[in-house]
Formats: structure tokens, C-alpha cells, sequence
């Protein structure tokens, strides 16, 4: 009962994290948000980001940037610590803030997780040593422009590559662009985001040993073949109103 156990505890963690297709799940590691400051914001966070974080929540306020360069790390974990979560960006302003390049680097993953595939020996009898550990593992590195050659107006865009991985198991690349505009009149701010406006599609390949196919097919788990999996454009509209006040001095 106890072997049974972790079989079904593994394969369940596996379906989970691979090989779920739902769209509407799909690459949502990169939508968990960057910055402790901008999870209080809500979807204002869209037109009045203006720090190296811009070039998740729209590229286009990276040319609000009053530094010259500007870096921020975030760590984070999730499930009583299971799951870990880790960003990493910097931004470059050029040409008195008209123009900004920027990158940043997520991974989300769960570590050591055991595979108990191996754990039955041929002869039936159970061997604790054949019990390895293994990383599911997200990542998602991104490249960000932003233009404000128009008086008033800031365009972004962001491309970026998805790599996701489950140990030996299974893997996916996958790439997708973004875009997002800010416009500024007197102290109110209206920004624009679409999330995956090409629609970024996963492309992900599996691969199992006999064994593996054997164990799988033996506990009722249907073995994947290789996909394609989608992510359908988002829509994010904010605005922002900001007023500085002055003390007055008699």
C-alpha cells in the first residue's frame, strides 16, 4: 500500500505539472506578477509602472525609468515552500529616456521530487537506493523595448523564449510577444497590455524508457505524445492618477 502510494502521488504530481493542456493554464507562471509594490495596485500597476519591473507589467514605462540603470531581484516561495519562485530583471534608459532596453529572467520550479519509477526491482522486491529526485522546472527569459518619440505617448513590446522541463521526462519550448502603451495627460496615466498577442505556443516532447512506459501503462496512465500547447492573448487596461503636493512655508 505504501509503494502504491507514492505511485499515485507521483503520477498525479506529473499529469499536474506536464501534462495538463488546458489552455487557460498554460505558461501562468508568468502571469504570478513581479514587485511587492505592484501586487497592491492591481491593474493601475499597467499605466503607472515606472522601474526596471515595467518590462513585465508593460514594457512601454521602462522610458519612465529616472535612473540610469536600474536592476531587481525577487524571491518567493509558495506551498509551504515547495515551489520557488525567482525573477530577475534589469533596464537600460538611452537617449534622455526616449528610448529603453530591458530583460528579465523568471523560473518557477518544484525540487526533489522523488521518482519511485525504478523503486520495484524485477524480481518484486522493493530497492529504497533506486529512488532519484527530480526538478519540474519554468522558465521564461525576456527581452524588452521601449520607444517615446511621441510627445506624451510610450510604446513597449517584449518578446520571450519558454523553456519548461520535467527532469527526464519532458520538455517544451515556446515563444510569444508582447506589447503595451502608456499615455500621459497632465497627472493621469492610461496604460494598455496584451499578454501573448501572438498566441505562444509550447511545443513539448516527451521521453520514457520502456520501463517507464511499462509502469506508466500498468497504473492506468495514458503515455503523451508529443503537443502543442497554446496561450490565448490577456487584455490588461490601467489608470493611474498622480499628484504631488507641496508643503507650503509661511
Amino acid at each position: 500500500m505504501i509503494v502504491r502510494g507514492i505511485y499515485v502521488i507521483f503520477l498525479l504530481m506529473l499529469h499536474t505539472l506536464i501534462f495538463a493542456q488546458a489552455p487557460k493554464y498554460s505558461n501562468d507562471f508568468m502571469y504570478i506578477g513581479v514587485g511587492a509594490h505592484n501586487f497592491g495596485m492591481g491593474n493601475a500597476v499597467v499605466a503607472s509602472t515606472n522601474d526596471v519591473t515595467a518590462g513585465y507589467w508593460n514594457p512601454a514605462g521602462l522610458t519612465k525609468i529616472p535612473n540610469k540603470v536600474q536592476m531587481s531581484f525577487m524571491h518567493n516561495e509558495y506551498f509551504a515552500s515547495i515551489a520557488k519562485y525567482d525573477y530577475f530583471g534589469f533596464a537600460v534608459p538611452l537617449d534622455s529616456n526616449k528610448h529603453a532596453f530591458g530583460a528579465s529572467f523568471i523560473r518557477f520550479g518544484v525540487d526533489d521530487i522523488p521518482n519511485t519509477l525504478d523503486l520495484i526491482e524485477a524480481d518484486g522486491t522493493i530497492n529504497y537506493d533506486n529512488i532519484k529526485s527530480f526538478s519540474v522546472g519554468d522558465y521564461g527569459i525576456s527581452l524588452h523595448y521601449a520607444n517615446s518619440m511621441i510627445k506624451n505617448l510610450s510604446l513597449g513590446a517584449t518578446t520571450k523564449i519558454i523553456y519548461r522541463k520535467a527532469g527526464g521526462f519532458a520538455k517544451s519550448w515556446g515563444f510569444g510577444i508582447d506589447i503595451g502603451a502608456i499615455y500621459t495627460l497632465k497627472d493621469w496615466r492610461f496604460g494598455f497590455t496584451v499578454k501573448d498577442i501572438t498566441t505562444t505556443f509550447n511545443a513539448w516532447s516527451y521521453s520514457f524508457t520502456d520501463k517507464e512506459k511499462q509502469v506508466l501503462a500498468q497504473t492506468g496512465n495514458i503515455i503523451p505524445k508529443s503537443s502543442t500547447e497554446i496561450t490565448l492573448p490577456r487584455i490588461q487596461l490601467g489608470v493611474a492618477y498622480q499628484k504631488t503636493f507641496k508643503d507650503k512655508i509661511d
